[in-house]
């Protein structure tokens, strides 16, 4: 295993390559355990508390935040936090929630994903395309464009375009490396490394955090993220954020659809957007967030997908805070999301990218 450390730049866990970056750098936590001594270290880096005091908690408090719960159960109360007004500190965070059902999900106890929706635009309609496989369709969802364009049409990332189709968090590092902090929490190795061809979240990202669930399972993988991304969100600077969890995909795969073990990991994953929002309320008024919510993919009741069938196809979409329009009339469809949380930050969309999305679910003006 090699480690290597330059201060203040980049940090390398269980990984090796990547050369000296500003600000924050990459973090690989391709191992089984996400210690204390790692969470001190991510934790002295430009800490978002430092020109806001009260902004989070304690690094010795985020330190233990970060280290494995073994909670896999509901276990606080749902986020109910009053809707800000608009201000001009505009701020996305994009939870992606794989292999989520709509029509499941309302079957679930979620008062956390609920009490988001009533503060937003909440769609059970949204659509996805073939092939409803995880692969192309997060790259569809970060990038903003479909299979055609990025070159992923399964989980073999190998073929993709991304130079030419960056995910949004990319595009925000290449637009004005200075003014955006960009974060993601990925649990999924393809998505943050180059297993199976990629990343598709690209190393200029500031701060990724990478949880090997193919390793430890995804149970204990979507713990550890929510506890990393809950600690990151709540002490750091950060301007745009994705993160990733994946075992309620795994769930449906081992089960159905319609199995106590799927609905569970979907409430479980509802406690962990509680988590997330809670931080994100104990930021300085001053700042905007827009929440984005959604899914790949839906799947058959056996649990599987891949297919064209309405259940496979079928998508969630939500999107919360002060910029959103309840009254937004039109389905979305995967590669809005990106295009919503680019237009939200205030970036002017360029028709040379050829993005196929469009903004949906935000208020007048944006």
């Amino acid at each position: 295993m090699g480690m290597e450390w330059n201060r203040g730049l980049v940090f390398h866990v269980g990984s090796s390559g990547g050369g000296p970056r500003r600000r924050t750098g990459t973090i690989f936590a391709l191992m089984q355990l996400i210690g204390p001594l790692f969470a001190l270290v991510l934790l002295a880096w430009a800490p978002y508390a430092a020109t806001n005091p009260a902004a989070g908690p304690s690094d010795t408090a985020a330190a233990a935040a970060l280290a494995p719960r073994g909670e896999h159960v509901l276990a606080w109360a749902p986020y109910a936090a009053t809707t800000p007004a608009p201000t001009d500190d505009p701020r996305v965070l994009l939870i992606g929630l794989d292999g989520v059902r709509p029509d499941r999900l309302a079957h679930a106890q979620t008062p956390n994903i609920d009490a988001l929706a009533a503060r937003g635009f909440y769609s059970p309609i949204a659509q996805t395309r073939m092939p409803t496989v995880s692969g192309p369709a997060w790259s569809s969802m970060t990038g903003g464009v479909w299979s055609e364009k990025h070159g992923v049409l399964g989980n073999d990332f190998s073929e993709n375009r991304y130079e030419e189709y960056p995910d949004f968090l990319t595009r925000l590092e290449q637009l004005d490396a200075d003014r955006w902090n960009t974060l993601a929490v990925l649990d999924w190795p393809p998505l943050g490394t180059t297993n199976a061809g990629g990343p598709m979240i690209s190393d200029t990202v500031d701060t990724k955090v990478i949880i090997n669930g193919d390793v430890i399972g995804y149970p204990e993988a979507d713990a550890r993220s929510c506890n990393a991304a809950e600690a990151l969100l709540a002490t750091q600077e950060v301007h745009a954020a994705f993160v990733y969890l994946g075992n309620i995909d795994v769930a449906g795969h081992n089960t159905s659809s319609f199995s106590a073990e799927y609905t569970e990991a979907i409430e479980w994953a509802d406690g962990c957007v509680g988590r997330l929002a809670e931080a994100l309320a104990g930021r300085p008024d001053s700042e905007d967030w827009l929440i984005l919510m959604s899914t790949d993919h839906g799947r058959t009741p056996e649990g599987g997908h891949g297919g064209d069938s309405p259940e496979e196809l079928t998508i969630f979409y939500l999107a919360a805070g002060a910029a959103a329009n309840p009254e937004e009339k039109r389905v979305p469809t995967t590669v809005d999301v990106a295009v919503t949380a680019l237009t939200h930050l205030g970036v002017a969309i360029d028709p040379a990218w050829k993005l196929d999305g469009r903004a949906i679910g935000l208020r007048a003006g944006q």
